[in-house]
């Protein structure tokens, strides 16, 4: 097997699906079919099973699949390890990135990292902060930019926090909230989890949520456009001053705060690429950005 069947193994053991996994890798189906057959017949067994949505991997293709992610594995580091000896800041950055991080910071900030470091390229991974976490946590992206606190031995640094508030397009008092339309985004289960705490212990109904969508820029569209009320952090709805928004609170009277970090593993600075970054990042307001 050479580089390009690992990875097309990689991709179909991660998607278990041929139409996915032709896209993740930019190949036709038919190219990514006929190099699967030419595999099961050098190896003489049957690698997958086709099914009407996707398919699954047999024993012996399952030992294939997992061989050709370490196969993967092994070259990247030694890839890592060759351009370091250039002592040069050089070679690819893999960074897991939160969605809302995604979308508001991160294009900036590989830009000016970029206009630093010509030479450096960037593979990127989006998602909730959950998933970041599991990527940064198996070694499959350098670092990570996470939104809130997960369980964590190796180095973290905070890049800033955000209160939690109520954001409407009217004004309101916390007795209307619960007859009011809620609008609720699909999140991970740290932020789910801090906004069903607060608000069962303020109120005995469940919300009257009427629009559910994927993501928080979406939700933050439909607040803007008068559709109802949402329960998020305040970075969303910051450039938007004619909305109604008011922070949360904790029984005890401190503020609800979201926290947004930089997670990585301390031996990842031994890299060059790495320790160029995660300096390059220290040196900058994030926040405001």
């Amino acid at each position: 097997m050479n580089y390009q069947d690992w990875e097309m193994l990689a991709a179909l053991y991660t998607t278990e699906n041929i139409t996915k996994a032709a896209e993740q890798l930019f190949v036709s189906q038919p190219t990514l079919t006929s190099r699967i057959q030419k595999l099961e017949e050098h190896y003489d067994v049957q690698l997958i099973i086709r099914k009407r949505r996707g398919v699954t991997f047999t024993p012996e293709g399952e030992q294939l699949a997992q061989h050709a992610q370490n196969m993967i594995r092994e070259q990247r580091m030694i890839e890592e390890k060759i351009n370091n000896m250039k002592n040069q800041v050089t070679g690819t950055l893999r960074v897991g990135v939160s969605n809302f991080f995604a979308l508001n910071k991160m294009p900036k900030l590989l830009r000016l990292f970029k206009q630093e470091y010509p030479h450096v390229e960037f593979q990127m991974v989006t998602g909730w902060s959950s998933a970041m976490h599991r990527l940064v946590l198996n070694n499959e992206v350098h670092l990570s930019f996470i939104k809130g606190d997960y369980p964590w031995k190796g180095k973290r640094e905070l890049l800033y926090e955000e209160e939690i508030c109520v954001a409407s397009p009217w004004d309101f008092t916390w007795d209307d909230l619960p007859n009011m339309p809620r609008i609720d985004y699909h999140t991970d289960e740290n932020m789910k989890s801090l906004v069903d705490e607060w608000w069962y212990h303020q109120y005995s109904k469940r919300p009257n949520t009427t629009i559910q969508v994927n993501q928080v820029e979406t939700c933050k569209e439909m607040i803007v456009n008068g559709l109802g009320f949402s329960i998020l952090a305040n970075l969303v709805v910051r450039p938007y001053p004619e909305l109604f928004v008011k922070p949360l609170y904790k029984p005890s009277g401190e503020p609800m705060i979201r926290k947004t970090w930089m997670y990585y593993h301390e031996d990842s600075l031994q890299l060059n690429i790495v320790h160029a970054f995660i300096r390059f990042i220290r040196g900058l307001d994030v926040k405001a950005i």
